[in-house]
């Protein structure tokens, strides 16, 4: 198979910038962040690659290796963005979002490889979007922080590409690290890291399900908790807590179910960092299960797949909990495995989902792991 056309290659110079970017796994608080609520997301090791050299025009020319053979460079003007245009939409936002926000830019040349696959629920948008800022402040001198970095990819997938998405990716793209959970509150954009402790494995398998944050299920959950905040009074879901609860009878359903999903996992999250700082991993794996219990029955983003992916994390001896990681409708499981154990129960995991569906899962970490179909069936 051809290796995919390097920088120069396509634009006939070399970079003169680089930069990256992770994605991530969310631990706990899932579409919450909209909600002006707290998560916890943790960096992965893949990574999207953004290479960069400024242009003396004003035009813009994109290529990514995620595209199929043979794809030609992207190409448009700054000032002239259009969406509709697929992946360039990315590059195109992010373009059109400096330009509001006050930032000048000149034309650029820019070559995107990723690690991070497409729908998997593990924030590849976000990887793009914040690598792609980073080269571009690097390059043209941009006054922007680390933060307001994640609020322009933001503003650029909500505005321009039409996802409605919270700033917990971009965020966690532009502010966590592999080592440490990132404890986010979105609605006062405060953080703080709290670090991984030894004793358990981090697990994360992708479906082989994508999903795509700018179909309508997504945008609708966001407008079905705009619809139950305005009923009931309060600007956010997050506002409210499990003694609120009851004040849900007066929702008709579905936004009913929505808000409790929200106000019971917004609720989760501080209770899994207290149970992260404990070492108290069998607190944490019922956190985990509670949660994906309350996506599947209360916010609808679960799917049949997903569901048996964490049924045979629950029947597997070695693994405290698992959930849905992500917006849902496809995408990746986070499962949190005993000490030693994440290489040999991905694998077992894997290799009885793909036997059961059909369908071939990918082991995102443990990182490096051979693929489970190629391989023979580890000792228990």
């Amino acid at each position: 198979m051809p290796s995919e056309p390097s920088f120069t290659a396509l634009f006939g110079r070399p970079p003169t910038v680089t930069a990256t970017a992770p994605g991530r796994v969310n631990l706990i608080g899932e579409h919450t962040d909209y909600n002006g609520g707290f998560v916890l997301p943790v960096a992965i090791p893949q990574r999207t690659r953004v290479e960069l050299a400024p242009r003396a025009d004003r035009r813009v020319r994109a290529f990514s290796t995620a595209t199929a053979a043979g794809a030609e460079v992207a190409e448009y003007s700054l000032g002239a963005e259009r969406p509709g245009r697929g992946w360039l939409d990315y590059v195109q936002g992010l373009t059109w979002a400096l330009a509001a926000a006050g930032h000048p830019l000149a034309g650029f040349d820019v070559w995107i490889a990723s690690e991070v696959p497409i729908g998997s629920g593990l924030a590849s948008s976000a990887a793009l979007e914040v690598s792609l800022l980073r080269a571009l402040r690097a390059a043209f001198g941009l006054a922007l922080d680390d933060v307001q970095l994640a609020l322009i990819g933001q503003q650029a997938e909500n505005a321009f590409v039409g996802a409605r998405v919270g700033v917990m990716d971009q965020l966690a793209a532009s502010l966590a690290d592999p080592t440490a959970a990132l404890f986010l509150d979105t609605r006062r954009l405060a953080y703080e890291r709290v670090p991984l402790p030894p004793g358990a494995d981090l697990v994360v398998l992708h479906s082989g399900i994508a999903h795509s944050h700018a179909r309508g299920e997504y945008n609708r959950r966001r407008a079905e908790c705009e619809q139950a905040s305005a009923l009931l009074g309060v600007t956010f879901l997050c506002e409210l807590g499990p003694a609120d609860l009851p004040r849900l009878a007066r929702l008709p359903a579905p936004l009913a179910q929505r808000a409790r999903h929200v106000i019971t996992e917004n609720a989760r999250v501080p209770a899994a960092v207290a149970a992260l700082r404990a070492g108290d991993w069998d607190t944490l794996g019922q956190l985990f299960y509670a949660s994906h219990a309350s996506l599947r029955d209360d916010y609808a983003v679960s799917i049949p797949e997903i569901d048996l992916l964490v049924e045979l994390a629950r029947a597997d001896p070695a693994v405290y909990g698992a959930r849905l990681t992500g917006g849902g409708f496809g995408g990746a499981v986070v499962l949190l495995a005993h000490a030693g154990h994440g290489p040999v129960v991905a694998p077992r995991i894997a290799r009885t989902y793909a036997q059961r569906t059909g369908r071939r899962p990918t082991i995102l970490l443990p990182s490096g792991l051979p693929d489970p179909a190629a391989r023979p069936a580890p000792p228990d």
